[in-house]
């Protein structure tokens, strides 16, 4: 991403956001949002951004399996010339897209264009790293909403259970097109059974944020009582320090959640069992960590620096928080 292209899209932002614009959300869902976020980064980040949303189901077609892609996006697409980066999403197993769709919506709303594909058995990440294709595919096309309005260097990739082995996949695996990944209760690799389990210490390029609850103690549980070089990567700390030094990494558990509080809308009520309290702990620093990466947010880099960063100091509703992140 260019100098250039950060400030322009640092410009934009701080614009619409002066406007005031927001996506509809009810006011006790913003309230809860926002009493469940400590930090002034946390925070911004876990209210709605600042682009109303359009989201469709089925919108394009098709992945390796033949299913079809589902997509949230800024409604203004483009507005002001903003270049918009690319969110692609990896599914849970069994699950699909619309599970998630507070989550995808969030992300939208601060800017990024949102592909998922409904393949529910993503961990080889394959049609993860398709979504991405078929969406440039679209913005080459001169009659798609898409045309000039992606930015195609900045790609993350955002992914839930199988789907955050998945994005972890499909990230190692792009050659540095996938610019960050965001593993969402990334299974021990016992359980890996339907993709290719991901194996950290090969990570060369890109960057990566951990993200787990603590009562998700047994799919993806923080700490392994066996070491790596017995038992293999049996935990979220395991993935951690596997990633070699030279690549930028964080990781922090989230305090109560369980394996599938992601899928809150915002709640536990639509979400799969097991669910303790819902979403709003995955919004502020999960789209914070995006803003730093692909929209150059300085204050959301800034965040997560090791030794200084917001992310890094006590806050109850966090755990575990380390990051090998320098910079000012």
């Amino acid at each position: 991403m260019t100098r250039c292209a950060v400030l322009i899209r640092s410009c934009v932002l701080a614009a619409l956001l002066a406007l005031g614009v927001r996506y509809p959300i009810g006011h006790a869902d913003s309230t809860a949002a926002a009493e469940s976020a400590a930090g002034a980064v946390e925070s911004t980040y876990s209210q709605p951004g600042p682009w109303a949303v359009t989201a469709e189901h089925a919108f394009t077609c098709c992945d390796s399996t033949g299913a079809a892609y589902d997509i949230w996006y800024p409604t203004s697409l483009g507005a002001n010339g903003f270049r918009h980066p690319i969110i692609t999403w990896g599914d849970g197993t069994n699950a699909h897209p619309s599970q998630y769709d507070y989550l995808l919506r969030h992300f939208a709303s601060w800017g990024f264009v949102v592909i998922a594909t409904e393949n529910a058995a993503t961990g080889s990440g394959v049609d993860i790293a398709g979504a991405v294709d078929r969406l440039l595919a679209l913005a080459a096309d001169p009659g798609s909403v898409f045309h000039g309005r992606l930015d195609p260097d900045a790609i993350g990739a955002v992914g839930h259970s199988q789907g955050a082995t998945g994005v972890l996949n499909a990230m190692m695996n792009s050659g540095g097109r996938i610019e960050t990944a965001v593993p969402i209760e990334l299974p021990a690799q016992m359980w890996c059974f339907a993709g290719g389990c991901p194996d950290t210490h090969r990570m060369t390029e890109g960057s990566v944020f951990f993200v787990n609850g603590s009562a998700d103690t047994i799919i993806s549980p923080s700490d392994q009582a066996l070491p790596p070089q017995i038992a293999g990567l049996q935990s979220v700390r395991a993935y951690y320090d596997a990633v070699p030094g030279t690549v930028p990494k964080a990781w922090g558990t989230l305090v109560g959640p369980n394996h599938n509080d992601v899928q809150g809308q915002p709640d536990c009520a639509e979400a799969a069992w097991p669910c303790t309290s819902g979403v709003f702990g995955y919004l502020g620093y999960p789209t914070a960590w995006l803003a730093a990466r692909l929209l150059g947010d300085a204050s959301a880099q800034r965040a997560f620096v090791t030794g200084t960063g917001e992310f890094l100091t006590p806050n109850p509703r966090w755990a575990s928080q380390i990051s090998d992140i320098t910079g000012s």
